[in-house]
């Protein structure tokens, strides 16, 4: 086999390892530290309870919105709207689960994976990874 042939594969893997970055990257809300736990049989979050159930919680950049996709999956996103993340007022709301909506510029986006159904915002919600050990649901980046 010459050596032109046997460097080809990497060639070509040099070309698309650009392609493969992480878009999460790309996100313009800023990532910061999020590490909280909560107790899901707790009467304070009885709104986890039944699945489409979801609560606003402190932390993240702009508050996170925790939403229970299935019986034993959470998922968690950042309130900042990614259209306009630095606007104080640009803070995503639940209004009809799994869907949530930023007033102030109208994306609405899926809160299953954060994409956005409509409006003039390009990136998703910035999600955040969550475990659940029943009882317990962590939320955390780190």
């Amino acid at each position: 086999m010459s050596p032109g042939k046997l460097y080809l594969p990497f060639v070509f893997l040099l070309l698309f390892l650009p392609l493969s970055c992480d878009k999460e990257s790309e996100n313009p809300v800023p990532l910061v530290a999020v590490n909280f736990t909560i107790n899901t049989e707790s009467i304070q979050y009885i709104e986890l309870n039944t699945i489409g159930g979801w609560a606003y919680f402190t932390g993240g950049f702009r508050g996170i919105i925790v939403y229970r996709h299935s019986f034993d999956e959470f998922k968690a996103f950042d309130r900042a709207c990614p259209y306009h993340p630095y606007e104080p007022e640009a803070i995503v709301r639940v209004f009809e689960p799994p869907l949530a909506l930023d007033t102030l510029c109208g994306s609405t986006f899926l809160l299953i994976d954060g994409s956005v159904v409509k409006g003039p915002a390009k990136h998703p919600l910035r999600q955040y990874p969550t475990y659940y050990n029943p009882p317990f649901l962590q939320v955390t980046n780190y």
